[in-house]
């Protein structure tokens, strides 16, 4: 079956949802603001937390390019908010001391080097490293679960990367995302997720969804999603270039709770419950006498009509093969009908 297990975490179609609370870069390369989203995150049920690993040199050339939601260079935006090693090893030992699964992306080859280091437990890879062979081939050497965004990337590109984890045995899922910010809902295209289950029946299927809202994710639950990656921020007045897409904690306790009462609505049959049996006891129709009734008397609708509660013996169903019948004994009105008052 298709699933993954993160520590003692297991995910996959039988098992509810992992919400992913993405830290990302929200701290703005503050150490003490990671740790208050950490806490915060903790706060509302969160079981897990993901940053981004960035070693800037290793990852990118100096360069001037803008991110459509930013006002400066993704140079200067990585430079500012790249955390240390250290700092990395401390706030995954915070967060696994909380009882939380700590995640990072790493963005390169030194970045993967440097998780693989603080011994994580699986990766994130994001959408603009999905057609990074060569960086996910690093990755899957290790062996270890990787979850994998796949914005920006069509069914061609993403079986690629996919045939890299396979080759490696490596337990992966396969995240669902537009990378635009913030995503339109008409944009968020829900549907993709049937193509992956048909193409990728081996991965466990998700969500990494940039809209301004819990919908898209809470929709994805019912189509199959079993992780729900959303940018989570303590404070939605923060700097930051990713804080506009942010939920925070208030949201991130309502995707947690919706997603999981979604998935214990889902499956099930269209059959009667036993727990129903109550509400028919008193909410169902049963044959009546509406008068006075006698003996030898022809059952009709002058005489016999369908009257709450469901206690009876015969209900509203049978009402029309009693019609013509005759009484065999005398009936009272408002009396329930019995089948033994009645010829054959």
């Amino acid at each position: 079956m298709n699933e993954l297990i993160i520590g003692d975490r297991k995910i996959g179609p039988e098992h509810p949802p992992l919400v992913i609370a993405e830290i990302g870069i929200n701290h703005e390369g503050s150490f003490d603001k990671a740790i208050q989203m950490i806490d915060d995150a903790a706060s509302v049920g969160c079981e897990c937390v993901k940053f981004q690993t960035h070693v800037v040199d290793d990852e990118m050339i100096p360069n001037n390019v803008i991110p459509g939601n930013a006002k400066e260079s993704i140079w200067e935006i990585m430079n500012r908010c790249a955390l240390t090693k250290e700092e990395e090893r401390e706030l995954k030992k915070y967060t696994e001391a909380k009882g939380m699964i700590f995640l990072s992306t790493p963005f390169s080859r030194a970045a993967a080097v440097q998780l693989e280091e603080l011994g994580v437990l699986a990766y994130k890879i994001g959408s603009g490293e999905c057609n990074n062979y060569p960086l996910i081939e690093h990755i899957a050497r290790y062996g270890k679960p990787v979850i994998l965004s796949t914005g920006m990337n069509n069914l061609e590109s993403i079986e690629k990367a996919v045939a890299i984890l396979r080759k490696h045995n490596t337990p992966f899922a396969l995240l669902h995302c537009t990378s635009i910010y913030p995503t339109p809902y008409d944009k968020v295209r829900l549907g993709a997720l049937e193509e992956l289950a048909q193409a990728f029946p081996d991965a466990v299927l998700g969500l990494s969804d940039h809209s301004l809202s819990n919908y898209p994710s809470l929709g994805a639950v019912a189509l199959g999603a079993r992780i729900l990656e959303r940018h989570f921020t303590s404070d939605k007045s923060w700097p930051g270039p990713d804080i506009s897409i942010s939920m925070d904690p208030t949201d991130l306790k309502e995707l947690i709770e919706g997603s999981r009462a979604i998935f214990q609505a889902l499956g099930g049959r269209k059959n009667v419950l036993k727990e129903e049996q109550p509400t028919i006891d008193f909410a169902y129709a049963c044959v009546v006498a509406i008068r006075d009734i006698r003996a030898g008397e022809e059952l009709s609708m002058e005489n016999i009509w369908v009257k709450r509660p469901g206690t009876g013996e015969i209900k509203a169903e049978h009402f029309d093969s009693l019609l013509g019948k005759k009484a065999l004994s005398p009936i009272k009105q408002n009396e329930q009908i019995r089948w033994a008052h009645v010829n054959g």
